[in-house]
């Protein structure tokens, strides 16, 4: 019997706006407890598809039959077979169209706010790997920042809105997920802007990134101001959109702050990282809404699906920015440190431009969660 596939955009709605669901999971159990799909209301089975092989009899009693159930694979062709299974016996089920790598590429564009004269900011909920990336729209322009490799969905979204993208930013030189900036810069023949103290072993053109460089959008007086904050990285750089708004790349996020260890110069950066958390930032207004790389879980969302606090609000209540002892925030920022993203250094090595892995291994090399914060 054919089962009705659900796609990933009705999954991060479901996802974003706390519905009920429950979740089938049929991949092995070491991939489901490293990452899967995250909802506050969601239920989870996790049933490896190769113990289901002789059928589904057995699970039946733990499917409720009063909620929508989902079964969810890698790719989606184990999942349909055992949709077909359960389908067979009698329960209302979907599969997951695309599998897990579908739901690790769907972006959500959400709308932040207005800007001066007119203008307006979007943030991209990556929902299955919880990055975000944001677009400032002014005047038939756009500046797109932290781009994800599906290039092609801010390229379609800035045409949906009347806008050529002219200047395209990477906050730091990503190692959780491979950045679409340069490739998005060079089909719309946008400026590329990049740390440079990030970039000393990239090998392609590149506009130097500085703290203070600051561009205009559009024609009006919509600002876009680059502010050096390292920790993260050594380069890692921050901006003031519109004097409203406050990205932070992966410096700080809503409930935790940024991790130095992915370059492997935790000791050396951590410091850094302070001056930047208890410093740098301490001298802006905290009415600036932040806005992270990154979020960690679904509670980080708001209710309209934006991940978005402003920068008072979390002086008052990330712990991150309130640890008073630096001996102490040292320990916290080095040591038990969750494991790093998967396949980080080649990630890296991507971004760096050292080498090009086909679409296939892309999407490889970025299964699982993102992993840049400190916990």
């Amino acid at each position: 019997m054919s089962v009705i596939e659900m796609q990933v955009q009705e999954v991060a709605e479901k996802a974003i706006h706390k519905q009920r669901m429950f979740i089938l999971d049929v991949r092995n159990k070491t991939d489901f407890e490293d990452w899967k799909i995250e909802g506050q209301n969601f239920e989870y089975l996790n049933i490896p598809y190769f113990d289901l092989l002789d059928g589904v009899e057995d699970i039946l009693d733990q499917i409720p039959t009063e909620q929508e159930v989902l079964v969810v694979c890698a790719k989606e062709g184990s999942s349909i077979m055992v949709a077909e299974m359960l389908s067979d016996q009698g329960r209302a089920v979907r599969y997951l169209k695309g599998g897990m790598k579908a739901w690790s590429e769907h972006l959500v564009p959400v709308k932040l706010g207005n800007l001066k004269d007119g203008g307006e900011l979007y943030q991209f909920v990556r929902v299955g790997k919880g990055c975000l990336s944001y677009m400032a729209v002014s005047n038939g322009e756009a500046a797109l920042f932290d781009a994800t490799r599906m290039t092609e969905t801010y390229i379609d979204f800035a045409k949906s809105v009347n806008a050529e993208i002219k200047h395209v930013f990477d906050t730091h030189l990503h190692a959780d997920h491979i950045s679409g900036g340069r490739s998005i810069a060079e089909k719309v023949n946008a400026t590329y802007w990049l740390p440079p103290k990030d970039a000393g072993e990239v090998v392609f053109n590149y506009q130097p990134l500085e703290d203070g460089d600051e561009v205009m959008i559009g024609n009006t007086l919509i600002s876009i101001e680059a502010l050096y904050s390292p920790g993260h990285t050594i380069g890692s750089t921050s901006f003031v959109i519109d004097d409203r708004y406050l990205l932070t790349g992966d410096i700080l996020f809503i409930d935790s702050i940024g991790r130095p260890d992915l370059a492997g110069l935790a000791e050396d950066w951590v410091g850094d990282l302070r001056e930047t958390l208890y410093t740098r930032y301490k001298k802006l207004s905290d009415e600036l809404i932040v806005l992270p790389a990154h979020f960690m879980i679904m509670e980080e969302l708001n209710e309209d699906g934006t991940v978005a606090r402003k920068l008072g609000e979390l002086y008052a209540s990330n712990h991150g920015l309130n640890i008073t002892d630096d001996q102490v925030f040292r320990n916290m920022v080095t040591t038990n440190l969750p494991p790093q993203p998967n396949a980080y250094q080649d990630i890296r090595q991507t971004n760096m431009g050292k080498i090009n892995p086909d679409d296939e291994r892309q999407r490889e090399m970025e299964i699982g969660p993102n992993r840049c914060a400190v916990r």
